[in-house]
């Protein structure tokens, strides 16, 4: 039979993507992984990065036997996409900031992108923009304490409201910017607070849903539901696994990578 499908991120972000899958693909079995004893990966050296995501990734992919992997991280993605695609037996779906689809909702054609500080200074994105942007002002907002307030909440902790209105707050000078994406996978969870929190209102975009239809036209039968269903962590704690099994991870294990 075939396996689960396998979401990985560095942290807790990767479970927006589980939602989504979810919505799109709502008969396909799910497992997750998360270097959480890493976090966060964009402090971190590129090529020690590169090393330490195949590894997690390797011990995941054999430990859930899974029949895809989805790279719910845009850190990972950009660094590791190519490497994990020739090390490993199983289908690898990608992430990345979408930019596209915000170029094409704008009307006003000034889109922001809010993200770590690594993506948005990434020569990735640069040309990501360039590509699929061309025509419109992309102003680049790093966001890093989000990543922080995402895991927080998906551990049950509300989060900080003062900290989402001071990463927000340089929007203010920018009246005619009208839609954002959400460049980290970690920002969709915080979707409700930050729409609360932005100076004024604009059009959310976030990759999700197009991973999940990626998903589902790469990864070839995939194990359905009702399955067990894991959460597989590096660092386990309490609060992880009760976050976790909030997603459908009822059970959640440790992963030791080699």
């Amino acid at each position: 039979m075939a396996g689960p499908v396998l979401v990985f991120d560095s942290g807790v972000g990767g479970l927006s993507v589980v939602a989504a899958l979810r919505r799109r693909l709502p008969g396909t079995a799910l497992a997750y992984a998360c270097d959480n004893a890493m976090l966060p990966y964009g402090v971190r050296e590129d090529d020690w990065l590169v090393r330490r995501i195949l590894a997690v990734c390797e011990a995941a992919v054999a430990a859930s036997a899974c029949s895809g992997l989805v790279v719910a991280c845009n850190t990972a993605s950009t660094l590791a996409l190519e490497v994990l695609r020739a090390r490993l037996s199983v289908p690898v779906v990608g992430t990345v900031p979408a930019i596209k689809p915000a170029a094409g909702a704008s009307r006003t054609r000034h889109i922001g992108l809010l993200a770590t500080s690594a993506t948005v200074a990434r020569p990735y994105t640069a040309r990501l923009i360039r590509d699929f942007a061309g025509d419109c002002r992309v102003t680049r907002l790093a966001a890093d304490p989000l990543v922080g307030e995402a895991e927080r909440l998906v551990m049950g902790q509300a989060p900080e409201v003062e900290t989402l209105r001071r990463v927000l707050a340089p929007l203010a000078e920018w009246p005619d910017l009208d839609t954002l994406v959400l460049g980290c996978t970690h920002f969709p969870l915080l979707r409700e607070p930050l729409a609360e929190a932005v100076p004024h209102p604009v059009r959310w975009v976030d990759s999700g849903d197009a991973i999940a239809r990626r998903a589902g036209q790469v990864i070839a039968s995939p194990q359905r539901r009702p399955a067990p269903e894991f959460g597989w962590v590096t660092a386990p704690t309490p609060a992880l696994a009760r976050g976790l099994a909030g997603f459908g991870f009822a059970e959640t294990r440790r992963l030791a990578p080699t």
